[in-house]
């Protein structure tokens, strides 16, 4: 096959991946819900190839599940299978959290009191999840580990659904919580002590662990 070719199906393939992708992180295509090729495919007015070259990408992202003889479905978690998400997320971001603190930028910083204000002003939750994304990414951006960031994307993936099911009953006090949270982790950041950041972090996801618990209704339908 002509390199071009090449280059033109991978292309396509990140295409169909970007689209999935928001639909599912957006809450367009919901957990469980099957992703007919077909159809991907006549919508976006591609080929099969792409699409299923894009359906592997978002399985190795942990977005999608791929059945053999039965297609390609979009991820879905029970409680158990969340909170143990949630208790390696605990472990796991504060030491990316630790690894990227030397390496961020004074823009970095900047741009993190800016995430934090917008979301203090904001009343959306689908732009508050969009916020709070970019702003914690933002603060593992730096860390050199190929793994970890890895890991981290593919835990926020998985999690997203059932985070904005959850920010849905967020009450203006548990809103003032997250903004307190955020606002000690940027500050331990800023002061370069990565101890302090990895505490208020591992509690700012442990809370949310927690909270979900108390919400099994979420995981069910």
């Amino acid at each position: 096959m002509p390199p071009g070719l090449d280059r033109q199906s991978s292309v396509a393939s990140q295409r169909v991946a970007d689209t999935l992708r928001k639909q599912i992180l957006s809450g367009g295509l919901t957990p469980g819900a099957r992703i007919m090729q077909e159809e991907v495919a006549a919508s976006l007015g591609s080929s099969r190839l792409p699409v299923r070259e894009a359906l592997r990408i978002l399985e190795a992202e942990g977005l999608v599940v791929l059945k053999p003889n039965s297609g390609a479905w979009v991820s879905k978690m029970d409680l158990a299978e969340c909170q143990a998400t949630y208790k390696l997320r605990e472990r796991v971001e504060p030491l990316a959290l630790s690894e990227s603190m030397p390496n961020l930028t004074s823009d970095d910083l900047a741009r993190l009191d800016k995430i934090q204000h917008e979301i203090e002003v904001n009343r959306d939750v689908d732009h508050f999840l969009t916020l709070d994304r970019e702003l914690h990414l933002i603060t593992y951006s730096g860390c050199r580990i190929d793994q970890l960031h890895t890991m981290v994307r593919r835990f926020w993936n998985t999690t997203q659904h059932y985070r904005r099911a959850y920010a849905h009953l967020i009450d203006p006090t548990g809103r003032e919580l997250i903004n307190f949270e955020h606002r000690l982790i940027i500050e331990a950041i800023k002061r370069g002590d990565p101890t302090d950041a990895e505490r208020f972090l591992a509690g700012h996801i442990r809370r949310t662990r927690l909270a979900l618990s108390r919400h099994p209704e979420l995981f069910t339908g």
